[in-house]
């Protein structure tokens, strides 16, 4: 069996994600690329360590709650990217829908893992 189909969709869907997003990054405007471009992409790095490490964890939802938290200033940043028109806005669109796609696979596995516990019901 593949190593990718061990890990929860999770893991594969933010490799996937920073394999679209790097080539991107590489495009910025230099001034750009070396302050909103690497701090996407480490923090990318960071969530994709995270959730690896959550993978193999006993106890999960702190580190799905750091790469959520993680996740989410990435999503400022990207938006800050498109504000800013360092991206096009048919790319900041799919990126954002890829960003989001993320967010709801860490939350379900969280959810999944007891991360909810102690948090008020939603809707």
């Amino acid at each position: 069996m593949a190593q990718s189909a061990e890990l929860p969709r999770a893991v594969q869907a933010c490799h996937e994600l920073l394999l679209w997003l790097i080539p991107l990054l590489d495009q910025f405007p230099r001034a750009r690329r070396f302050t909103l471009g690497e701090r996407i992409e480490s923090g990318l790095l960071e969530v994709l360590e995270a959730l690896t490490e959550a993978a193999y964890a006993r106890r999960k939802e702190d580190t799905l709650h750091r790469a959520n938290l993680r996740l989410q200033a990435v999503r400022h940043l990207w938006r800050l990217c498109h504000e800013l028109k360092v991206i096009p806005v048919r790319r900041y669109e799919h990126g954002a829908r890829l960003l989001e796609d993320l967010g709801r696979q860490i939350g379900g596995w969280r959810k999944m893992a007891g991360g909810d516990i102690g948090r008020p019901a939603g809707p």
